[in-house]
């Protein structure tokens, strides 16, 4: 996103007393924390001329929500209180699309000359679509357990889904059809806190990963992930192989048929138009 197209809200030294920290004394006594935080606005997600405050973020409010969140809850490392105050205030936000926010403690028990001790952390928002899918069980029970899942936490957020499509099996393995659809979320998670989290959701349907290729209650991937492109050991995105598989790329098309490839240059559309075409071809040799 370029500069011209965010506005920045910017709180400075916000004076908050306290009950955060490793020690006994310090979440007893208490102490002076001060935060900084920087709120960015999409500009398309408001008014860019209106002086309405609806139009905008109540910096003072949000101020009053940091100081009871604070007050109200009480953890020992700066790190999680950190964490947990950027998700409160993107999800309390829907026009915050990004957050850094800074928590300083002056009087942190080090026993040495300091000025001060701090934790930042930056989370956005990010874009992400899910191909869903199962061919075990009760199959509608399972995927609608995910979706429930997927908008049940705060760093998650339920956007959408396609329809469901009846589909053979991928990889050669003799097993039951699959129901599969594609899910848009919005997340604050990164790639790979989002798959760990996706993982979460498959065992607790019972998933086991016994055969490659194999039945399984619930399968759940990270097919695009804004527009980024990574590839290591745990994680692929855009998902591997997606453009030949038609499970994948029918339903996506449903709800993104306008969406981008970042590596291909194609859009998914496009994509499994040129699937179809080649299926067809293949199918008449």
């Amino acid at each position: 996103m370029k500069n011209s197209d965010m506005r920045i809200i910017k709180i400075r030294e916000l004076e908050v007393f306290a009950h955060h920290g490793v020690f006994e004394e310090e979440t007893m006594a208490g102490q002076k924390f001060f935060i900084n935080a920087k709120l960015v606005l999409d500009n398309t997600a408001g008014q860019v001329l209106s002086d309405d405050l609806e139009s905008t973020v109540d910096y003072g409010e949000v101020c009053h929500f940091i100081t009871e969140y604070m007050q109200k809850n009480t953890c020992k490392l700066l790190e999680k209180i950190t964490e947990l105050l950027c998700i409160e205030i993107l999800y309390k936000y829907p026009l915050v699309s990004g957050i850094t926010l800074e928590i300083r403690k002056p009087e942190a028990p080090i026993g040495l000359p300091f000025e001060s001790v701090s934790v930042e952390r930056t989370l956005s928002r990010h874009i992400a679509y899910l191909s869903i899918g199962s061919n075990m069980g009760d199959k509608e029970g399972h995927l609608d357990r995910a979706i429930a899942l997927l908008d049940k936490e705060k760093h998650t957020r339920f956007i959408c889904e396609s329809e469901r499509f009846a589909t053979e099996p991928y990889g050669g393995v003799i097993q039951e059809d699959f129901l599969n659809s594609a899910v848009m979320v919005e997340t604050v998670l990164s790639p790979h806190e989002l798959l760990d989290y996706l993982h979460e959701i498959e065992n607790s349907e019972g998933r086991k990963r016994e055969v490659r290729w194999g039945p399984r209650t619930l399968d759940l991937d990270i097919v695009f992930y804004d527009d980024i492109s990574l590839s290591d050991s745990t994680l692929t995105i855009p998902h591997t192989d997606m453009q030949n598989r038609l499970f994948v790329l029918e339903p996506l098309a449903k709800i993104a048929g306008y969406y981008r490839h970042p590596v291909l240059g194609r859009t998914v559309s496009e994509l499994l138009k040129e699937l179809e075409a080649r299926e067809l071809t293949d199918g008449d040799l």
